[in-house]
């Protein structure tokens, strides 16, 4: 199951985690975020133990979604060793979210 992650539990939940961290970017009126949804727990239950996959609500997170430039949701930004180091804006495919993880775990 996707984690929450929120601006009080960012910082140590995907900043200092130790193995990728896969983080969907989304607000409860948003469609396309909808979409995203099963195909974002479809990951993190195929990923547990190997890389982190949660959801941040912008409307109720909108300083993080700011410190990281998302102006379009969904956005999906996949983070290693505190880094931001690949973002998707809109909807995407399973395929396109999990190469790439597949290049960081």
């Amino acid at each position: 199951m996707a984690q929450i992650f929120t601006t009080e539990n960012f910082n140590s939940e995907v900043l200092q985690a130790e193995v990728p961290v896969l983080v969907d970017f989304y607000a409860d009126w948003c469609g396309p975020c909808k979409m995203m949804a099963p195909v974002v727990e479809q990951i993190a239950g195929e990923y547990a133990g190997r890389a982190k996959v949660g959801k941040l609500n912008v409307d109720d997170n909108s300083e993080i979604a700011g410190q990281y430039g998302v102006m379009s949701i969904p956005t999906i930004i996949i983070f290693k060793d505190g880094q931001a180091v690949n973002k998707t804006i809109g909807v995407q495919s399973k395929k396109v979210l999990t190469d790439a993880l597949d290049s960081l775990v």
